[in-house]
């Protein structure tokens, strides 16, 4: 059984203005999520990935549709029993959130004071959180003290204060420096492996799901416009939107200005070599043409590591035989793709 099933939700606001229409923020969207996985959401401003995080955390009703938690539809508990189910729900916010006037100690146990723990309990696993995110020293300190990466982290021991099954992280990264966000980004990953957290990542960086998501959802106007394994979608995107995503992270092919530069600048045809895993790299693929007396040069693209696999875009000039060079990338694996760049 998944461990979060979204079937047919929608979610639908009345007009802002009195001759306006409703805004359908999320529309139809069907998931299914495993338990102990890091899933990915990620769409540009206004796709409805937000406020698809807050339907399933229950801070928002859904409109039609139903969500399912360890087969549970949420959607249709009592207001008691849908607090119960929050427990098992942390959330980490982009802009952390920290109650200012209360050291980082006594933020990270206010969900255990609202939760009646008792003191001692308290103390101690806000003890025993710190030391899992890495601030014990910083227990007596105020959030306005602590870097933006800090106060992520502290957001985080917070979330996970009365022992989660579920983190729901929205755009945590976001506001952070690409280093410090790759330091959120290793603890996440870390609470997934360490505490089997199943974790919902909602960006719209597609580095961030390179780095931790091992599927991934694509959302465009409300719906889900694309899903999958995430390296298959990075190597293989299906839909417009996802390809401008993944020409963030992944070196794109030439085109327009670029690829006449390119044929301005080389002779012979221009081709692109793609493969995928399967024991094959650039030194592979280099040396095979050597072996065939091919001439070229590497004109565009590069190697792209997705979660320790693989991926290579490479764009080269040609000059020989059309023959010589199909049988020397043929021999190579059945993982590679060879295509003409168009004029």
């Amino acid at each position: 059984m998944p461990h979060i099933t979204l079937t047919d939700v929608s979610k639908t606001y009345p007009p802002q203005k009195r001759r306006g229409a409703p805004v359908t923020a999320v529309d139809a969207v069907s998931l299914e999520i495993q338990r102990g996985e890091i899933f990915g959401v990620i769409g540009y401003s206004g796709a409805g990935k937000s406020t698809l995080v807050r339907l399933v955390n229950g801070l928002e009703p859904v409109t039609s549709g139903s969500i399912e938690i360890d087969g549970v539809d949420v959607t249709r508990l009592s207001p008691a029993k849908l607090r119960d189910v929050r427990q098992k729900i942390g959330m980490i916010f982009q802009r952390f959130n920290l109650l200012r006037s209360r050291t980082i100690s006594q933020n990270v146990a206010y969900p255990l004071e609202v939760a009646g723990l008792p003191r001692a309990a308290r103390k101690a696993r806000v003890a025993e959180l710190l030391e899992f995110v890495g601030l014990s020293d910083k227990a007596d300190a105020y959030p306005e003290q602590l870097s933006g990466g800090q106060q992520q982290r502290v957001g985080i021991a917070r979330a996970l204060a009365a022992h989660p099954e579920i983190l729901l992280a929205d755009e945590a990264t976001s506001a952070l420096d690409p280093e410090t966000t790759d330091e959120v980004l290793d603890l996440l990953a870390r609470v997934n492996r360490e505490l089997g957290v199943t974790i919902i990542v909602i960006t719209h960086e597609m580095d961030v799901i390179a780095r931790i998501a091992g599927r991934v959802a694509v959302m465009e106007k409300g719906r889900v416009v694309e899903q999958g394994d995430t390296y298959d979608v990075f190597t293989d995107p299906q839909t417009a939107t996802t390809r401008r995503f993944v020409r963030t992270v992944v070196r794109a092919l030439p085109d327009g200005d670029a690829l006449a530069a390119l044929r301005a600048q080389h002779e012979g045809r221009l081709l692109t070599i793609s493969f995928r895993d399967d024991g094959v790299n650039e030194a592979r693929v280099f040396g095979a043409l050597a072996r065939a007396g091919v001439d070229f040069n590497l004109v565009h693209g590069g190697i792209d590591d997705i979660q320790g696999r693989v991926y290579g875009l490479l764009t080269i000039a040609v000059r020989g035989e059309e023959s010589a060079v199909r049988a020397a990338l043929d021999g190579i694996g059945t993982s590679v793709t060879v295509t003409e760049v168009d004029a």
